[in-house]
């Protein structure tokens, strides 16, 4: 079993910053893909960043040149800096890791359990 557990997010005003971390432990023999989506209230889940396990890095369009994805190999950890932030950056936003587990060789995709964000003065 794999879990994947979020911090960092909370209310910050318009032009702030903050930083999400998202931890995963569990059986894990080693990491692949990570990333955060977000979703805000009636809107569906979208992607807002990925990073691959050496490093390369992909962002949507609203976020990008505003938020940083980063990880830490040792620590199984995903961070996202996230600056300028705008009312529209308000969300639940969720990390994701593609796992391959230690046990059982197989590789699934596992998800953290949401951590709020709310951009308002």
């Amino acid at each position: 079993q794999v879990q994947l557990v979020e911090s960092g997010g909370g209310l910050v005003q318009p032009g702030g910053s903050l930083r999400l971390s998202c931890a995963a432990s569990g059986s894990i023999l080693s990491i692949n893909d990570m990333g955060w989506n977000r979703q805000a209230p009636g809107k569906e889940r979208e992607l807002v960043a990925t990073i691959t396990r050496g490093g390369s890095t992909n962002y949507a369009d609203p976020v990008k040149g505003r938020f940083t994805i980063s990880r830490d190999n040792a620590k199984n950890t995903v961070y996202l800096q996230m600056n300028s932030l705008k009312p529209e950056d308000t969300a639940v936003y969720y990390c994701n890791a593609r796992v391959t587990s230690r046990y059982s060789g197989y590789s699934n995709q596992y998800w953290g359990q949401g951590t709020q964000v709310i951009v308002s003065s």
